[in-house]
């Protein structure tokens, strides 16, 4: 069956009919090969599955929907990152678990559901036992996300807009807001908030700079679903949209994590191609968000009083922005780099 959703690849919207078995890539850049950028233990997503330990993250080369503004595109476009075995996938998850990792977050796994549905499985049962994250874009179709169903237990999708005009724009993809509620509406009905409570195990400081002591109670996920939106600048609008089809189809079901760190990514591309960008950029404002931007999203999302949110202190740091070329990707606070593409774990 595995080979069957390769040999003329149908998995996402795109529809492109690549033979990915062949060594021909798809619209994600990909053949059907698992490709992997970066693993690590990642302490800046949501606290419900960062806990103490930090969600062990792993980041796939390659991606279904290529939005103009990604602070990925090294992986996700430039395909950045090389192709592991069942078996080095297998050894990386539990170098997570063994780190203290609580839950393996696959990062944009979407055009390589087939091979992961066989991956993950494979990990389970060496001894990968904490939660498996299956974070994306949304952009995904209800039949391959039904191969992931026995293995899948916490959901991270985007649900980036419902305006047709502007995905066209920004991923070239005016079915985004179609697909990604029939997918999000999917995760919703199958997958119920199971929250508990665990105590950390050492003292230590998290990447807010907090103290906790051992003992100290943090709620940690089980098993949900928490939709993230990125707020883009001078489009208040759309994300009133998108929290007004939230509040109708996912509050008390959901979490909701609304972002405002939109950030300009300075890109490191050929002229002919940053043009490109540039143009698809002009949908949105390309700048940090503002105080004033800030303080109505605010009064949005009190208006709205959702049962779980998380909504962050707005900066103008943009030091977070990751460098997929650097083994340490990210920050000495955001991450624990534990594999990267070019050096494997030796390092």
């Amino acid at each position: 069956m595995t080979a069957d959703l390769y040999s003329s690849c149908n998995q996402c919207s795109r529809k492109c009919g690549a033979n990915r078995l062949q060594g021909k890539c798809g619209v994600c850049g990909e053949t059907d090969e698992v490709r992997v950028a970066v693993a690590c233990l990642h302490f800046g997503e949501e606290p419900l599955i960062t806990v103490h330990g930090g969600s062990g993250t792993i980041f796939i080369t390659g991606c279904t929907l290529k939005c103009a503004f990604c602070q990925n595109y090294q992986i996700s476009q430039d395909g950045m990152g090389r192709a592991v075995s069942s078996d080095e996938f297998t050894e990386i998850c539990l170098r997570l678990q063994e780190l203290g990792a609580e839950n393996i977050n696959i990062v944009t796994g979407s055009h390589g559901i087939p091979r992961l549905a066989e991956y993950i499985p494979a990990a389970q049962k060496a001894g990968c036992t904490i939660p498996f994250c299956w974070n994306s874009s949304a952009y995904e179709s209800v039949e391959m996300l039904e191969l992931l169903k026995p293995y899948v237990k916490i959901w991270l999708p985007d649900l980036k807009t419902l305006d047709s005009k502007l995905s066209a724009s920004l991923f070239s993809a005016s079915d985004y807001p179609r697909t990604a509620e029939k997918a999000i509406s999917w995760m919703l009905e199958n997958f119920p908030m199971n929250v508990t409570e665990v105590p950390a195990k050492n003292d230590y400081t998290d990447s807010n700079g907090e103290k906790w002591r051992k003992g100290e109670i943090k709620e940690k996920m089980l098993q949900g679903v928490i939709v993230r939106h990125l707020f883009m600048p001078g489009k208040f609008m759309e994300t009133a949209d998108v929290l007004e089809w939230l509040k109708e189809n996912a509050d008390g079901k959901a979490c909701l994590s609304l972002m405002n760190q939109y950030t300009p990514v300075p890109f490191a591309e050929d002229a002919d191609r940053l043009e490109r960008r540039k143009k698809a950029l002009g949908a949105i404002e390309n700048r940090l968000v503002s105080s004033q931007e800030d303080s109505d999203l605010q009064d949005l999302i009190e208006a709205y009083d959702f049962d779980w949110l998380f909504y962050q202190e707005l900066t103008d740091d943009t030091s977070w922005l990751p460098d997929f070329t650097r083994l340490q990707p990210f920050s000495n606070k955001l991450a624990k780099p534990v594999w990267h593409w070019s050096k494997g774990f030796n390092f």
